[in-house]
Order: C-alpha cells, then sequence, then structure tokens
C-alpha cells in the first residue's frame, strides 16, 4: 500500500515538474511570438484600394485638395474660380473667383475680356490655392475647412477667404513659371516668376495691424534680377528664405532670397544628372526637395552647412525610378513622405527619411497630372477630365525601415549621415529618429563598465571567502553579501544619481588614487602579516587577516580623499574636468558611465559572488586535499585545482551577472542622465534599450510607430539575453566535459 501511494507521488511529481517545465517553455514562447507579433508591422509596405469616382468638372489638375475629414474637395478651374465639391452628395456647395473681373476700357466703353488662367497651384500644406493670370498677374486664396458639431455631428464648413492679386509684370505679359508662398498666419507673402522679358521678379507683401486702431496698413517690396535662360520649375520653401529651379538638361538652381531677390545675385548651380528636370516640390518643413526627372528617377536634396564651408545643395538619397517621366509629386502635408506621378500613368508613393517606397503602381486616372495627397495621407484623389477618383491609402509605419533603424540615416539639418534616437520633437515639421543603434551601444556600454568593476570583486571575493576564510567568518560575510541583492535597484539608482555623481564629479581624482594605492597597500599589508611571527598570527583564526585588509582599505580610501585636491593641482593643473577637456577632447558628465560602473557593479556583485562561491564549494574536498598532500601550497591548489574545476560554474555566475546588468533599468535611468549617446566615452552618459521602454512607452499612442520601435527594442534584449545565454551553456558544458575528468 505505502509502495503504491510512493508510485503514485513519485508519478504526481514527475507530471507536475514536467507541466512546470513546459508551462515556462511555452511561456517564453508566447513572449517571442507576442513581441514579433508587435514588430513585424513595421516592415509592411502601403495598401492602395480604389473606392470609386464622382463628376467634379471646371477644375484644373494641379489645385485639388480636400479637408482632413475627406469630406469634401477644392479645385481651382481656369476661369479663376474656386469649386468645393461635396462629396456625401456630390454637390457643389462653393463657387468663388479669386480674379477679379478687368475693369471698362473708358475709350472702347466696353468691357475688358476676361483674363483666364494661365497655371494653378496649391499651398504644399493645402493651406492656399494659386494661379497666373494671361495678363502677368498672381491671384491666390486660403482655404479653410472650419469645424463644428451639432450634437454629435461633425459638420465641415468650406470657406475661401478673400482672394489677394498681385501684378508681376507690369507689361501684363503672360507669366512662365511662379512660386509663391505665405505665412503661417496669412500677414505675409512671396511671390516669385519669370516674366516675359526675360527677368525673374520676386513681389513680397506685408500685411501688418494697429493693434490699438485696427488700422491695416499693407505694403510690397519688389526686386528682380535677370533670369536663367530655360527656366523650367520654380519652388519656395515655407520660411520663404529659399528659392530652388531647374533649367536645361538636369540643372538644379538655387537662391538664397532671404533679403530680397536681387541681393541673391546669380544663383548656385548643382548638376542632377543628364536627364531633364520635370517636377520639384518641397517636403514638409521646408528643407528637403524633392526632384523629379525625365528618366523616371526621383532623389531628395538638402542645403548642407559644413563648418569652415560655404552652404551647399546636396543630393541625399535616391529612390528606385519610376517608369515614365516624373509629372508631378505631391508632398505630404503630414509627414516627410511623398506622391510620385508619372506621364505614363505609374504612380509611386515614397517616405524621404526611412528611404522606403512604400507602393507602386497604376490608378485610374493616372498621367493626366491632376493627383492630391489627403491631408492625413490616408488618401489619394486623381482628376481625369471631369471624373474625380478616390482612393484609399493604408499606410501605418512608412517612417521606419530596417535600414533606418540600425544603419546611419542623413537627416534633415545634419551634415553628414547619423545613427540619433530622438523620437519626438517641438513642431509638427518634426521628422522622427528611430535608430536603435545608440541605445544597443549603450546597453552594452553599461554592461561592460558594470562587469568590468563586479566580475573581479565577485570572483576573486568568492575564491577568498571559499578557500581561504576561517568557517566563522565564512557564516556571517556570505549571507552579508548574498543579502546585498536584495537592495531594491531604485534605491541604487537614487543613491548614484543624488548622492554618488555629485561627490564623485568633485572628487574623482581620488578614485584614480585608489585604483593606483589599493594594490599597493594590499601588497605592503601582505608583506607586513607574513613578517609577523608565526607564533603570534597563530593566535588568530585562520583567514581573520581579512580584518586587516578591511582597516588598510579603509584608511588607504581615507588618506586618497584626502589628497584628492592636492593631486589634481598637481596631475591635472587644478581642474580635472578641465584638463580633460583640453588634453582629450572629451567633456565630463556628472552621470556618466563610471557611476553606473560602481552602482550597478554593486547591483551585481551579490549575485557574481553567490554563484561563484558556491561553484568554488562544491569542488569536491578530495581533490583540494590530494594536492596539498602532493606538497602544493594553498595557493597553487586554489589556482591550479579548484579554480579549473570551478570554471564551469564561474562562468555561468558571469553570464547571470551579464544578463542581470543588461537588463537593469532604474539604476542606468536615474544615473546617467538617460541621453542616448553612441561612443564609449566613460566620462558621459548613455541610454540603455530597457531604459528606453521605460522613458518612452508612457508616451507611445497605442499601435504607433513609436510603440511599436519600442516592441522591436524589447525583442532585441530579448534575443541579446538568449543568444548570450545559450553561447553560455555551450561553453560551459565544454567547461565540464574538460575539468570534469580532475
Amino acid at each position: 500500500m505505502w509502495a503504491r501511494r510512493r508510485a503514485l507521488v513519485d508519478r504526481l511529481a514527475a507530471y507536475a515538474v514536467t507541466a512546470g517545465g513546459v508551462g515556462i517553455i511555452g511561456s517564453i514562447l508566447a513572449i517571442l511570438v507576442f513581441l514579433v507579433a508587435e514588430m513585424v508591422p513595421l516592415l509592411y509596405g502601403a495598401r492602395v484600394e480604389v473606392k470609386g469616382s464622382v463628376p467634379f468638372a471646371g477644375v484644373r489638375a494641379g489645385s485639388l485638395m480636400t479637408d482632413p475629414y475627406r469630406t469634401h474637395v477644392a479645385g481651382l478651374g481656369s476661369d479663376g474660380v474656386v469649386r468645393v465639391l461635396r462629396l456625401r452628395d456630390q454637390r457643389t456647395v462653393v463657387e468663388q473667383s479669386i480674379v477679379p473681373d478687368p475693369a471698362p476700357d473708358p475709350e472702347l466703353a466696353v468691357d475688358r475680356p476676361a483674363r483666364p488662367l494661365v497655371a494653378v497651384s496649391v499651398g504644399r500644406s493645402g493651406e492656399f490655392v494659386a494661379g497666373s493670370t494671361a495678363d502677368g498677374r498672381v491671384a491666390f486664396a486660403a482655404v479653410d475647412w472650419r469645424v463644428r458639431f451639432v450634437g454629435q455631428q461633425r459638420v465641415v464648413e468650406p470657406v475661401v477667404d478673400a482672394a489677394r492679386v498681385v501684378t508681376v509684370d507690369p507689361q501684363q505679359k503672360p507669366l512662365s513659371v511662379f512660386a509663391l508662398g505665405t505665412s503661417p498666419d496669412g500677414s505675409g507673402y512671396t511671390v516669385v516668376a519669370e516674366r516675359a522679358d526675360g527677368r525673374l521678379a520676386m513681389v513680397r507683401g506685408l500685411r501688418e495691424e494697429n493693434e490699438f486702431t485696427g488700422e491695416v496698413v499693407e505694403s510690397d517690396e519688389r526686386f528682380e534680377t535677370p533670369s536663367p535662360v530655360g527656366l523650367t520649375q520654380l519652388v519656395m520653401d515655407e520660411e520663404q528664405r529659399n528659392l530652388f529651379g531647374a533649367v536645361g538638361a538636369g540643372s538644379l538652381l538655387w537662391w538664397d532670397i532671404d533679403s530680397g531677390l536681387g541681393a541673391a545675385g546669380e544663383p548656385r548651380v548643382v548638376s542632377a544628372g543628364s536627364s531633364p528636370v520635370t517636377a520639384l516640390t518641397m517636403l514638409l518643413g521646408g528643407r528637403s526637395l524633392v526632384v523629379g526627372q525625365a528618366d523616371g528617377s526621383l532623389s531628395v536634396w538638402f542645403v548642407v552647412s559644413r563648418a569652415g564651408t560655404a552652404p551647399q545643395l546636396t543630393r541625399i538619397r535616391d529612390f528606385e525610378p519610376l517608369d515614365g517621366a516624373i509629372l508631378r509629386i505631391v508632398p505630404s502635408q503630414r509627414d516627410k513622405g511623398f506622391l510620385a506621378e508619372t506621364a505614363a500613368g505609374r504612380v509611386g508613393l515614397f517616405y524621404s527619411t526611412s528611404h522606403r517606397r512604400l507602393w507602386e503602381g497604376a490608378l485610374p486616372g493616372a498621367g493626366a497630372g491632376g493627383i492630391a495627397l489627403t491631408p492625413r495621407a490616408d488618401g489619394v484623389l486623381l482628376l481625369s477630365g471631369d471624373r474625380l477618383s478616390i482612393v484609399d491609402v493604408r499606410n501605418r509605419h512608412p517612417d521606419v525601415s530596417l535600414a533606418s533603424l540600425f544603419m546611419p540615416v542623413w537627416y534633415e539639418g545634419y551634415d553628414r549621415p547619423e545613427q540619433v534616437w530622438q523620437s519626438s520633437g517641438a513642431t509638427d515639421d518634426f521628422e522622427p529618429k528611430y535608430s536603435l543603434t545608440p541605445l544597443l551601444v549603450g546597453t552594452l556600454k553599461g554592461t561592460f563598465y558594470s562587469l568590468l568593476i563586479a566580475i573581479p570583486l565577485g570572483v576573486l571575493g568568492a575564491m577568498y571567502v571559499s578557500q581561504f576564510m576561517h568557517p566563522r567568518l565564512k557564516r556571517v560575510i556570505k549571507p552579508t553579501v548574498e543579502i546585498m541583492a536584495a537592495l531594491p535597484s531604485v534605491v541604487l539608482g537614487f543613491l548614484a544619481g543624488l548622492w554618488l555623481a555629485p561627490r564623485l564629479e568633485r572628487l574623482f581624482p581620488a578614485l584614480i588614487l585608489m585604483f593606483a594605492m589599493f594594490p599597493v597597500v594590499i601588497i605592503a599589508a601582505g608583506f607586513v602579516w607574513e613578517s609577523v611571527p608565526r607564533r603570534l598570527r597563530g593566535v588568530f583564526p585562520t583567514g581573520s587577516e581579512v580584518v586587516l585588509f578591511v582597516g588598510v582599505l579603509a584608511l588607504g580610501a581615507w588618506a586618497c580623499v584626502a589628497a584628492s585636491h592636492s593631486f589634481e593641482a598637481l596631475a591635472f593643473g587644478g581642474s580635472f574636468q578641465t584638463w580633460l577637456m583640453q588634453t582629450t577632447g572629451l567633456p565630463y558628465d556628472q552621470r556618466n558611465a563610471v557611476v553606473v560602473g560602481l552602482a550597478m557593479g554593486v547591483a551585481v556583485i551579490p549575485i557574481i559572488f553567490a554563484v561563484s562561491e558556491d561553484a568554488f564549494s562544491n569542488v569536491p574536498r578530495e581533490l583540494v586535499s590530494g594536492s596539498l598532500a602532493l606538497g602544493a601550497n594553498r595557493w597553487q591548489t586554489v589556482t591550479r585545482v579548484v579554480l579549473p574545476t570551478a570554471s564551469p560554474g564561474i562562468f555561468s555566475a558571469i553570464m547571470i551577472g551579464f544578463g542581470r546588468a543588461v537588463g537593469e533599468t532604474m539604476i542606468v535611468l536615474m544615473a546617467t542622465g538617460n541621453t542616448p549617446i553612441q561612443d564609449w566615452n566613460p566620462f558621459n552618459g548613455f541610454r540603455t534599450l530597457s531604459a528606453n521602454i521605460a522613458v518612452e512607452i508612457p508616451e507611445a499612442p497605442q499601435f504607433g510607430t513609436l510603440y511599436r520601435v519600442l516592441f522591436l527594442a524589447a525583442l532585441l534584449l530579448f534575443v541579446v539575453t538568449f543568444a548570450v545565454n545559450t553561447a553560455a551553456e555551450l561553453v560551459r558544458q565544454r567547461l565540464r566535459q574538460r575539468y570534469g575528468r580532475l
């Protein structure tokens, strides 16, 4: 009966252990699958679906715009009339002319004929429509989408503001090309156009309102300069400081018009290749110039400023060409994406920062030149004749790619490609930077400096306690060190950031003295102890000399701190931080890798110590006794017999400490300044993957790009830890097989 019960209990225990093991493995696999599932959508491209078409007559290609909710579509006709179509019932709800009626001719006593629009355009952010007339004027008007709620129903009301008309050519001749920029508040504008007489003219207008009297004063400035021969394209940045153009077979022009077109002088000319430039546009923010050419090529250009050199218009990246000449490029109003349309009827959706072609294909009406992106970049409008096609676009994460996550990227405003983490900014045109490389480097940097301290102290301390210390002292020391592992990391981080960091900044020369003097004083104390007669040393228990060494180290530490300022004045000219910057060019930040190494070392040492001590203690006593019996001394026995035998366990201890350091969050979060800097300088801060997740996840919109990139960071931590532990287990097994025969 008892045997049967014992067998049942053993079988149940075996089932429970097996179920527990399978459950643990299943949980780890489930975590891995979940992390992968949350990360994979980052690699998806765009999905495009044609929803249908509606009639929309009387509108010219190149002037389409829509409201953020896609309830209305506006466009400008050749007759100068802005028409707004309500998509719900396909009704034109607004018709408003932006070109004033021509004044009657008093000599002929008849009305002058109407001046139709020669060319039309739309603001890059969809804030205005504009057109040039046959008599040398440019007319433009802001289009506003006013939103109100009636109960729970959202109502969008399109409003076309009063038009402005600017006379560019006093001779009333048609303008070849023109570019228009307006200030965000509508108080100023800049018009640049090529006149029929071959002059490039610029008109700058300013509208000022007296806050006390309400009087409005309008003024304008006019500049002109000879126009380059064969000018075909003009585009202006949003701040109305830079003007870009295209001439001839692939030449780009750049004027700095901040102080006026005349003051800009001759334009700077840059070759874009042998193929003619057929389309130009500026991306959101007005820093990136997108160039389309007759051979279907697309490229992005920046004005790059480097120290000691003049700013240069630089080709940053090239995209995979499309089939056919680029007819029109439409920038996104939301991010750094853009849409390109070819004369062959192909459409491509691209993103500048991530250097991705998200989608490419044919759409109904493509090639007619009437194409627009919706303000939220979730749809495309195409005008072909009198039909308006509506296309849905699902494009969740265009701003990241594997290359942008791990390789250098040339960001706007930078003088070279760099790896940067900066997930948010102060303006809507901010370019998110999601490089994980600085975080990986920071993780390895913090781990390296902490293990640099923890491994020698943990392993050698465990060796001494296990092999040399008296058992009575060991029963006190070992539990004390192991209890240190229970210290909350937030407490260690708090002490490191607010107590240790400022003191270390003030007394860093003392730390240098300690590293130099401690080996000397320990060796000196050892000689002193050995010089004591054996009969006197025998009075003290074996291993009690540790008290002497602790006292000597404490006295040495006090002496180093006391001599810190004198040593700093003698060796570093009075200031270690100043000497460091002048000599090496390295800055000294108060919260740096040295502080983290000391604080995280305190957290990792107990783990390495406990596992290593068990490995030393588990070496069979027969091996130790046999070595001593053959004439080896205690040190020879420990280093040549005990240490090799315990090496698998010591290696496991180091790997466990590595895993603890890699996953540490609070210490690095509170003691490093949390700056994602990519270098190995021990005197500045860094940011780790785990700390980055803790900082960013509260602000990450669910299922957004940042949200999924943080899951990718968690997956990287998982993979790094898993790979290191797997490699460690393989090495441990090899060591066990090698030294298991001792």
